[in-house]
């Protein structure tokens, strides 16, 4: 049986979680195919089809899977799951509304956010805030997985394979879209960017994170932000990194004023690199940095920026 993926886009440009999600799969060992769902999507397909270890990309276009909302998408993805044993997806937000649906009408349970492939019927994925690792065996005739895409690395653009294009199944007509409020940023996206600088409740207010800002516009970092700052107010929801916020894992990880609860680094701790500012010395935060100052964050940002400003 083969393994099918539910590729991640914006019916223009394909996300490069789909790639990390191939890696996943290939260690399976089965046949991939990816399901492209959207309206007007063909170039997404065809950056689909450039992806290694693809066997063939399926191509579904309807106006009103253009929101991909889970009722007819869902409906779409059982009507195919007789020719496959595994249904993958990243854990984003459309995998996280979508495959529930499927798993429920498949009878199956569903496996969250797996970090690690065992074998095809064997995987790893982190409970307890990330505190503990539990090994999950599977003995359904189907398989509904999503993945946590910092746990692997992007599959590459090297192949060339065929495109299929199939019909659409009915709209149950569940479901109706209304509007989409998308909070717009010349920064790159917290959970693709290369380098993100987080605040916390040490920044003290919301316009305190402008000193974050005019670091992240010298990197070319996104800002991120702890659930404590989000939850005072000092910054909106979306910027919130953690285990009820966003998994990030980028290149470099800097966290100013934040103590490092166990939420937190549940969302950051597979950075490649680690910096941490506090005045607390023994802040927990300072466990998993892999560079740590000590320090009032209201002396050492301004001190970075200035140093940032002498880098040609």
């Amino acid at each position: 049986m083969a393994t099918l993926i539910l590729a991640e886009h914006d019916n223009i440009k394909l996300k490069e979680s789909t790639n990390k999600v191939v890696t996943a799969a290939n260690l399976i060992g089965d046949t991939i195919d990816i399901l492209v769902i959207g309206n007007n999507c063909m170039s997404v397909a065809t950056q689909a089809s450039k992806i290694t270890h693809v066997s063939k990309v399926i191509v579904v276009e309807e106006s009103y899977y253009q929101n991909m909302l889970a009722e007819p998408v869902s409906d779409l993805i059982v009507s195919l799951m007789k020719d496959y044993k595994t249904l993958m997806s990243p854990a984003t937000t459309n995998g996280k509304n979508i495959l529930p649906r499927v798993a429920a009408t498949l009878d199956v349970s569903q496996i969250s956010e797996i970090t690690a492939v065992i074998d095809k019927n064997t995987f790893e994925r982190p409970i307890y805030a990330g505190n503990a690792i539990a090994t999950i065996k599977t003995t359904t005739e189907k398989n509904v997985i999503t993945v946590r895409t910092t746990a692997f690395d992007a599959a590459t653009n090297e192949n060339n394979t065929e495109i299929e294009i199939l019909n659409a199944t009915a709209n149950p007509c569940l479901s109706e879209f209304i509007e989409e409020k998308i909070s717009g940023s010349e920064r790159p996206e917290l959970t693709s960017a290369k380098i993100i600088i987080s605040g916390g409740r040490g920044m003290q207010s919301g316009d305190n994170f402008s000193m974050l800002d005019k670091i992240a516009d010298k990197l070319g970092a996104a800002v991120g932000a702890s659930r404590a700052a989000v939850d005072a107010g000092f910054v909106p929801n979306e910027y919130q990194v953690g285990q009820t916020g966003k998994v990030v894992a980028p290149d470099l990880y800097i966290a100013v004023g934040i103590s490092g609860a166990i939420q937190h680094l549940a969302g950051m701790k597979d950075s490649k690199v680690i910096v941490a500012i506090n005045k607390d010395e023994e802040a927990p935060i300072f466990e998993v940095a892999d560079y740590g100052l000590v320090a009032d964050l209201f002396d050492a940002i301004p001190e970075l920026e200035n140093e940032l400003n002498n880098i040609k």
